[in-house]
């Protein structure tokens, strides 16, 4: 059973979602629900252009409250736990081009 899943319609919204500085990867999800640092989860998330949805078990390492500064979407960052390489490969192959974006994400 997922306990949340994160749709990306776009390459933005997940460039913005992707956190690349948790090693070895993290997403965040947006979401009002609460949840804590060191929760594990069940997360599922569709990418840009897809129809099938990805899981993953991953741990909270980040959490945006509700009115977060600088207008950040409140949710959490979650940590990959299972099958990270192959996560982390799927998403940066979309992300190529904006990986070196300075664009502001959901987190930083």
């Amino acid at each position: 059973m997922v306990d949340l899943i994160a749709n990306f319609d776009t390459l933005h919204q997940l460039y913005r979602a992707y956190m690349p500085f948790i090693a070895p990867a993290g997403l965040f999800v947006a979401t009002t629900e609460p949840h804590f640092l060191g929760q594990e989860l069940k997360i599922g998330y569709r990418l840009p252009g897809a129809t099938q949805v990805n899981e993953f078990h991953g741990v909270v390492v980040w959490i945006n409250p509700l009115g977060a500064s600088g207008g950040r979407p409140a949710g959490i960052g979650v940590k990959i736990l299972s099958d990270a390489p192959e996560h982390k490969q799927r998403i940066e192959n979309l992300l190529s081009r904006e990986l070196a974006s300075g664009d502001l994400t959901c987190t930083m």
